[in-house]
């Protein structure tokens, strides 16, 4: 195959440029091949150009223009196609000047370098012309050989990756990420030499999957950077300022390490083996399976080479091993096991365990019980000490031999000791994962069995939000040890009468096996009550009923079912008054009394509206059945609710508003709605038409500011104003009442002339004359022919004089 070429040099009149030069010196095509199209040539130019460094004088000695720096460039064009090529500086005709000469080779889209030769090694090859020759060579290219072939060249590659230690691992992951369609859009490295550029792209090369380093485009040189069209782009440090932004990845190899670690895997895998000097690893690596970029292959080979890796590359190995365990021979698996379960590393962390755990998983079975008993023994002693709780524990088979034996011995004390501890079960993974691995080891723990589940049962309700974390190695507990889950179901049962709520939450997060012989009637009814509330509705009394029916027992049998089906229901809130009527009906106050659910019965009394009449006759029946559980101020306000049942059944002995008032401290601090019932009771009792005077004066002079604002509010109401419109007699007991206590005090003097004001002389105006008559009258037979003159001159005071003679004319005229 022949491959066309170009030379590409500067004008005769171009100079070097000097600082503050901006463009590259012009130049022309001295020799190209007929093969080449003028729209290659078009765009070669500018790519082919050479600017010397910033400050480069235009006279310079041979040796400075030997030092300055050579560019070596593999472009993409627009047509698919590519040019690979060298410029370096040169001296041309006139002496004073800085020239430059490019030999390039132009690749046709798809077309490759021969025997599949990447740019990078073509271009450190010692074949690229200087000069332009006298006739077109034919195919150059093919005869071009690797100088990073010889042995020096090689060692030189590795002691530049042992110097740019800290950079490489970055470096590598930001070429890798030049592959994907959400990479950056160049990756701009800065060294203080164009070669050194260059060996980065070689480094590069020799990591890279082939496609990958096949289409990657470089410079090893440019001035400006960020007009480079190549995704790699060397610069010096004097051209390296204020280059940041968005498609910019800047690696300054000549300034600080940097601080931030690399989160790539593959990078710091491939990194690592270059730094090992072990370069033909990297074939090696790529004869494993696994996609491009992969961080397994690499790590597998480098731990099975012996060299050491970060927790996150030992990992991917051993998650790569889990997947293939076909993958590697018998004496390669041995060294990967080796090298994860080496002693003395201290940076293993959660994913490296479970990516382990699955490992022993793969291997179980198919590998020697001597290739995985190490790995058994690195996750059983990371479940014990290191405290994790999601490793995933290896079969007891992994145990039966001597290496279990000594495993048990070591760990055996460990594990009692841990679970014999005041505060195991508060870390629900970690106690879970002791037992396991205490009946993994054989380490006998039943005498700490009943301590150890009272102390976990509650931690597993306390706080559930975590439960996927140890769910599966709680069920997996559950499936190996009858013993522990009979145990642990039996005080899980126990105890969710006292939180209902959060044994249905757990139920709801973790399928607990309770479907043996055990009874476990509250776990019954909080594995229900998810569906039962659904089905239900609003109904939640129903809700109560099949709850119990899923206990399988009465609560009058066990009085705790009816805890359990209350908390379940009303997990917050109370229950209304008329659903704790019906509650109360369900069982006897005897099983209310031993569940404790008598309390939210009283919760529903305390908190009904005031215009609830079911809560004083609920408050009369819970002080009747609970009498020695209700004291305190919670008796005191059943009490008030109580008398105002008194006072509405007509029931109640005299000295009302004395009564009302001296159970009132007992109350507080009282509930407004407790109030608002006893008062409202007092205050309708005092409104009605056979009100006992005596009780409405004690009301009238207590001086009870809530007493009277209880009045206040009843006489406003709309069965008041309704029986003021109908009944002259009543409008008349009225008008006497609240006009016949001048000097009752200043809160009942202001509350009766709002009275009378707001209430009584819109009826009244709105009345005929004959109504408002009738209702003179009466206040005339009530009382001295002075109170009834008193309603006449209250009346006049409210009418304007239209009004009056409005009805003097109706009066005349019905009289005729």
């Amino acid at each position: 195959m022949s491959l066309a070429q170009l030379h590409y040099t500067s004008a005769t009149d171009a100079g070097g440029s000097t600082a503050g030069e901006e463009e590259p010196a012009r130049g022309s095509f001295s020799t190209v091949d007929a093969a080449i199209p003028a729209s290659v040539l078009v765009e070669a130019g500018p790519l082919l150009a050479y600017e010397p460094p910033a400050g480069t004088p235009r006279q310079v000695s041979d040796s400075a223009l030997r030092a300055l720096p050579e560019v070596f460039s593999f472009s993409v064009l627009s047509d698919g196609s590519h040019l690979l090529a060298r410029t370096v500086p040169v001296r041309p005709a006139q002496p004073s000047a800085i020239g430059f000469h490019a030999h390039a080779v132009h690749l046709p889209a798809g077309a490759r370098l021969p025997g599949g030769m990447l740019p990078i090694t073509a271009c450190r090859t010692a074949r690229w012309a200087a000069t332009t020759p006298e006739r077109t060579q034919a195919d150059p290219v093919t005869a071009l050989s690797a100088v990073a072939s010889h042995a020096g060249e090689r060692e030189g590659l590795n002691d530049f990756a042992v110097s740019r230690g800290p950079w490489l691992a970055g470096v590598l992951a930001d070429l890798r990420l030049l592959s994907e369609t959400d990479g950056p859009a160049k990756v701009v490295l800065v060294e203080r030499q164009s070669a050194d550029v260059a060996r980065w792209i070689a480094l590069a090369a020799a990591v890279l999957p082939p496609s990958s380093a096949e289409r990657l485009t470089f410079t090893t040189y440019t001035r400006h950077p960020r007009n480079a069209p190549q995704s790699i782009v060397g610069v010096l440090p004097q051209d390296a300022h204020e280059l940041s932004g968005a498609g910019l990845r800047v690696h300054t190899c000549t300034g600080p390490r940097p601080e931030e670690a690399v989160d790539d895997a593959w990078a710091q895998a491939a990194a690592r083996i270059w730094r090992s000097r072990s370069p033909e690893l990297f074939r090696e690596a790529a004869e494993l399976p696994g996609e491009p970029f992969a961080a397994g292959p690499p790590a597998v080979t480098a731990l099975c080479a012996g060299i050491a890796l970060g927790p996150g590359e030992r990992a991917a190995a051993a998650g790569w091993a889990a997947e293939r365990p076909y993958a590697l021979d018998a004496k390669r698996t041995r060294q990967l096991v080796d090298a994860l379960t080496a002693p003395g590393v201290d940076d293993r962390t959660g994913p490296e365990f479970d990516a382990a755990g699955r490992l022993f998983a793969a291997l179980d079975g198919r590998s020697p019980a001597t290739t995985t008993a190490p790995l058994a023994a690195m996750l059983v002693t990371e479940a014990v000490r290191g405290g994790n709780g999601s490793v995933e524990l290896p079969g007891r088979t992994a145990f039966s031999g001597p290496e279990g034996a000594a495993v048990a011995a070591r760990l055996g004390p460990e594990i009692l000791t841990e679970l014999n501890g005041a505060g195991t079960g508060l870390d629900v993974a970690r106690t879970v994962q002791l037992l396991r691995v205490a009946r993994l080891l054989g380490v006998d723990c039943s005498e700490l069995l009943p301590g150890v589940v009272r102390r976990l049962a509650p931690a597993l309700l306390a706080d559930p939000a975590d439960a996927p974390g140890w769910a599966p190695a709680l069920l997996e507990l559950m499936d190996e040890q009858f013993d522990v889950r009979t145990a642990l179901l039996g005080a899980l049962d126990r105890i969710a009468p006292q939180d209902p709520a959060g044994a249905e939450r757990l139920l709801g997060r973790v399928p607990l096996p309770f479907t043996g012989t055990q009874l476990l009637p509250h776990l019954r009814m909080c594995a229900e009550a998810p569906g039962t509330k659904a089905a239900c509705g609003t109904d939640r009394v129903g809700s109560v009923h099949r709850v119990l029916r899923a206990a399988g027992m009465s609560p009058f049998a066990e009085p705790l079912v009816l805890r359990t089906a209350v908390g379940l229901v009303w997990e917050e809130g109370a229950p209304t008054v008329a659903e704790a009527r019906l509650l109360l009906e369900t069982a006897t106050s005897d099983a209310h009394r031993t569940a404790g659910t008598w309390s939210h019965l009283v919760a529903a009394a305390l908190k009904a509206p005031a215009d609830d009449e079911g809560a004083p006759e609920l408050a009369h029946d819970l002080l009747q059945g609970f009498p020695q559980e209700i004291g305190g101020r919670t008796r005191g306000a059943l009490l008030l609710l109580d008398f105002a049942r008194e006072l509405r059944s007509g029931a109640a002995a005299p000295d009302w508003a004395e009564r009302v008032r001296a159970l009132r401290p007992d109350a507080e601090p009282v509930e407004p709605e407790v109030l608002g019932h006893a008062f409202g009771a007092l205050a309708t009792r005092l409104l009605a038409p056979d009100g006992p005077e005596a009780e409405l004066y004690a009301l009238v002079h207590s001086g009870d500011t809530d007493l009277i604002a209880a009045y206040d509010r009843a006489a406003r109401g709309a069965d008041v104003r309704a029986r003021l419109e109908a009944e002259p007699r009543y409008a008349a007991g009225c008008f006497t009442v609240w006009t016949a206590h001048p000097h009752a005090g200043t809160d009942w003097s202001r509350t009766a002339a709002a009275l009378l004001e707001e209430v009584l002389r819109p009826v009244v105006r709105a009345l005929s004359a004959d109504g408002v008559a009738a209702v003179e009258e009466a206040v005339g037979r009530s009382g001295s022919s002075g109170r009834a003159e008193a309603f006449r001159d209250w009346n006049r005071r409210g009418q304007g004089t239209l009004g009056r003679l409005g009805r003097r004319i109706a009066g005349r005229v019905r009289r005729s």
